[in-house]
């Protein structure tokens, strides 16, 4: 450690910064949780033009990492503590494992910052309900990290689909390949972790290092794939069919090569909406197409939709045959900050609000309790509950 500043779960210094944002436009944040994510939300923020001023984590080596991205910023491992002592800041980027989102998020609106919420919004369809209630009860900004929201190509994809270039829509196929599935790895964590903190509201239980470093694959903590990729994914599928969350869903899937983990790095799920259906399926063991694609299969068209761009092609399709519209584009993160950072001067909703995200998400966690009960699900609408 290179500094008593640096010092890992250390009280920082009673200091107040002066909040520039109201002084000559330049915002001031915090980072609650510097993981890969966070850190790399940051360093977006900091590109345009914020300065980072705290930061949180409960595993000291996340925390070097991030200092050494922002040098000046204060450390600490408590994020209630960085809230309240760090009164002048703007915004907060909350990039927390999943059952982490709700406890920041509610700590964060009670400080009275703006928040940058990673996906999914939620663990559980109850908390997208709660979650909704507690914003709007705020006057706070906030924007959920789902930056298709804010991709100029996937707005011009969209306008295609609203202008009826692939006629009646009948199913999508959203899906995402990347051989990346391994056993997990349980060995001894380098550095200090502080494990109670991790946990926060979730059961408690002796430290298993593979569920620090693999989170995302234990129910205690996050939805999986289905929920973290399908947020993306999903979100589109309603976005662009102009639909809210599933009727019903049903799923199935197992663990292939993530040996340790409790959520499947394989899986298929069926979602049913008025007038189509859809398809969300995930193979982390095999890289064919390798990264997300939807497919849109309509009457007239078929739109193919990546983080490359989009290209439609017309029905009947014929192997050879070119396609009648193309773009090829990134999905970047900043215009959806720019759009954040937006929205706090002018106080009105993001491109992502919550009602947004809790849509998104209700689908994948829906799927979740299908597979894990074996049979279809359905959907209430109102409050988000399942049956």
């Amino acid at each position: 450690m290179r500094s008593d500043r640096r010092t890992f779960l250390a009280s920082a210094p009673l200091f107040i910064p002066f909040s520039a944002f109201g002084a000559n436009d330049r915002i001031s944040y915090a980072v609650l949780a510097a993981g890969g994510r966070g850190r790399y939300v940051s360093r977006v923020f900091q590109k345009l033009g914020a300065e980072c001023v705290a930061l949180c984590d409960v595993y000291e080596p996340y925390l070097e990492m991030a200092l050494n991205d922002s040098p000046q910023a204060r450390a600490y491992g408590d994020y209630r503590e960085l809230l309240d002592k760090e009164r002048g800041i703007d915004a907060v980027v909350i990039a927390s494992p999943d059952h982490q989102h709700a406890p920041m998020l509610y700590a964060t609106l009670k400080a009275g910052k703006d928040a940058y919420l990673e996906k999914p919004l939620s663990r559980s369809l109850e908390e997208s309900t709660a979650m909704i209630e507690a914003v709007r009860k705020s006057k706070q900004v906030v924007q959920i990290g789902m930056q298709r929201r804010s991709a100029p190509s996937i707005l011009k994809a969209k306008q295609l689909i609203d202008d009826g270039v692939l006629g009646r829509v009948t199913l999508v196929k959203a899906q995402w390949h990347w051989n990346i599935s391994a056993k997990l790895d349980n060995s001894p964590l380098p550095g200090k972790l502080d494990w109670a903190r991790f946990l926060g509201n979730a059961p408690k239980r002796a430290l298993e290092p593979m569920r620090f470093r693999r989170w995302r694959y234990f129910w205690d903590y996050a939805g999986g794939n289905m929920t973290d990729q399908g947020t993306h994914l999903m979100d589109v599928v309603q976005w662009f069919m102009n639909t809210g969350a599933p009727k019903s869903a049903v799923c199935q899937g197992y663990v292939a090569k993530m040996e340790g983990a409790e959520h499947p790095d394989v899986f298929s799920a069926v979602f049913e909406y008025p007038n189509f259906m859809a398809t969300w399926t995930l193979d982390y063991a095999n890289s064919y197409r390798n990264g997300w694609s939807i497919l849109f299969l309509g009457d007239k068209a078929t739109m193919m939709l990546d983080d490359a761009g989009y290209k439609v092609y017309a029905e009947p399709w014929k192997r050879d045959a070119p396609p009648l519209h193309e773009e090829k584009a990134p999905v970047p993160v900043e215009t959806h900050v720019e759009n954040f950072f937006a929205c706090m001067k002018s106080r009105q909703d993001p491109n992502c609000p919550v009602e947004i995200a809790a849509r998104a998400v209700a689908g994948p966690h829906l799927a979740n309790l299908a597979m894990v009960s074996g049979r279809k699900m359905k959907l209430n609408a109102e409050g988000y509950k399942a049956s």
